[in-house]
């Protein structure tokens, strides 16, 4: 049977880290405020260039579901605000 011992070596406290300096921020700190700026635009083009974008025809038939919808919203509301103002008035005059 094989013996499983542990070799990970824990650094003392209050030692060095083998003259190794602590990053600070990475790649992009490395980068002037242009480029990383440049870089963002670069991620907007190349993500909008993914977008499967609708047809004229797709557009127009989604167009017209939210204006029929709208329409049917504000009829609804005027229903009811219609409905209430007259039982408003019925009540209290």
């Amino acid at each position: 049977m094989t013996e499983i011992t542990d070799t990970t070596e824990v650094p003392e406290p209050g030692g060095s880290s083998e003259g190794k300096k602590p990053r600070k921020g990475g790649k992009r700190a490395k980068k002037g405020p242009m480029a990383r700026l440049a870089l963002f635009y670069r991620q907007i083009v190349a993500e909008l260039r993914k977008v499967v974008w609708p047809t004229r025809q797709q557009l127009s038939t989604y167009t017209s579901v939210v204006i029929v919808f709208v329409v049917i919203i504000i009829a609804l509301v005027f229903v009811i605000d219609y409905g209430l103002s007259e039982a408003m008035k019925y009540i209290f005059s």
